[in-house]
């Protein structure tokens, strides 16, 4: 297992889709603002397929701290839940079996113009 970056997840979708880097970097990090924006509201996401996130209220507790054993009380606070849809579940639980990698797709590069050439 590797930790992949935004860095890279960038790169590879700019190759793919053919917009710069930096173009794609933008896009990429407005959609995570936006999730953070719309879970700050408390508002749900849902991206069939993909997964829903939600934030929930945790309740407040009482602990134990191991070493001392003395109890704690633990504020409530908001969390994320994130529930995984039923394409990604597939494809994680039963990746492909020749190779851990997503799939490249080659793309022809594109055709120069056609030039008007005198005489022929």
């Amino acid at each position: 297992m590797r930790t992949v970056t935004k860095k890279e997840l960038v790169s590879r979708i700019a190759e793919k889709t053919g917009v710069t880097k930096v173009v794609c970097k933008d896009i990429i990090q407005s959609f995570l603002d936006s999730i953070i924006e719309e879970l700050a509201m408390g508002n749900r996401l849902e991206f069939r397929e993909f997964g829903v996130f939600e934030s929930k209220e945790r309740a407040a507790r009482l602990a134990q701290n191991p070493r001392t054993l003395e109890k704690v009380d633990v504020p409530s606070k908001r969390i994320v839940k994130f529930k995984v849809g039923r394409l990604m579940r597939e494809q994680v639980s039963n990746p492909p079996a020749e190779s851990k990698q997503p799939e490249r797709v080659e793309r022809p590069a594109p055709n120069p113009p056609a030039t008007a050439e005198g005489g022929a």
